[in-house]
């Protein structure tokens, strides 16, 4: 799902870009640092940490609200992984819809908060990444959330953007809102594809319920160097989130966090949209217990809740909306911080 008022100003940024970053070339890259291929590890880690996924689920008509809401609990947990990656489909999508889909909805009663100007901003650049800023007209909450990247530290964004440059396009593989606490990220497109979609968000640190879940944050920071984020929670603690690979198949987030999160809150929670099986950005789960002898599967609609050392987060399907947006896969639970 894409947020509305996010859609004009993606669209316009892409439509701003000069001509030579839209022609399609051979793929090529000059990246050391996390174009790197991602291989699994071979077997299963005995220390591996189950946590507990329980499902806050609500039915929806309108399919431009994240109704889907998955915790994830643990006293212990330290350190796991993100991953986004295409679906089993994406080779067999020809077209996709990504457009806005208003129907049966009603958002007159959503909060909005008005900024003082609308603008765009960029922290820093290379050749082959920049990390930009934008302020829009209005947010569901107030933008107070500083942002820092070296010396340079802005107050007032609404949405952060990480782009890439790869076969000569301009690729926008990871996006936050400081606002609220959410993060989107998807892989690289898919084969000759130009372009794929967002879907599911994840909120990373202690998650509350603010009219809906947030993370509330007391600032952000980001090391191009290392391509790390680090949060600092209003609640207390911090987090890092660390782009560990992304390629044209996945996109693997290393998640550290600094302590156990306060009053028993989620860790991390992942939210989506589901109206139907054919309307939604993820409809079917899958999990592993530890010492498990096979994959539990269940609906959204369905499933309630498990103890997981993996968790898969997708669709078997076509969906009418939002076709190629990313599985979500978290794994890797440790209570051993990142090395």
């Amino acid at each position: 799902m894409m947020r509305p008022f996010l859609a004009s100003f993606i669209f316009a940024a892409l439509a701003a870009l000069p001509a030579a970053a839209q022609t399609k070339a051979p793929p090529t890259s000059t990246l050391t640092t996390i174009d790197k291929p991602f291989v699994p590890a071979f077997g299963i880690d005995p220390n591996e940490v189950a946590v507990d996924v329980v499902n806050k689920t609500v039915p929806v008509l309108c399919a431009e609200k994240d109704n889907v809401q998955l915790d994830f609990i643990s006293p212990v947990v330290r350190h796991f992984r993100i991953q986004a990656s295409h679906p089993s489909f994406i080779n067999m999508i020809n077209a996709d819809r990504y457009a806005p889909d208003f129907t049966a909805c009603d958002m007159t009663r959503d909060p909005s908060f008005k900024a003082d100007n609308s603008r765009r901003v960029t922290f820093w650049e290379t050749p082959e990444f920049w990390l930009t800023g934008y302020t829009f007209p209005s947010f569901w909450r107030p933008a107070n959330v500083p942002v820092r990247v070296g010396d340079k530290v802005e107050n007032g964004l609404h949405l952060v953007q990480l782009w890439m440059r790869y076969r000569e396009r301009a690729e926008e593989v990871l996006v936050f809102y400081p606002a609220d606490g959410y993060w989107r990220a998807r892989p690289l497109p898919f084969g000759d594809m130009r372009w794929t979609a967002y879907g599911s968000s994840f909120l990373v640190g202690p998650v509350e319920i603010q009219e809906r879940p947030i993370v509330a944050l007391k600032d952000v920071a980001f090391d191009p160097a290392s391509k790390t984020f680090t949060m600092n929670f209003m609640r207390g603690g911090s987090a890092t989130i660390k782009i560990e690979t992304i390629d044209q198949e996945r996109m693997v987030l290393d998640v550290g966090m600094s302590d156990a999160m306060p009053a028993g809150a989620p860790f991390v929670t992942l939210r989506s949209m589901y109206a139907t099986e054919f309307n939604s950005d993820v409809a079917r789960l899958a999990w592993r217990t530890k010492g498990g002898e096979g994959w539990g599967e269940s609906s959204i609609p369905t499933f309630k809740q498990a103890q997981a050392t993996e968790f898969w987060a997708g669709r078997t399907i076509p969906s009418i909306h939002n076709l190629s947006a990313p599985d979500m896969v978290l794994s890797h639970f440790s209570a051993k911080p990142p090395q």
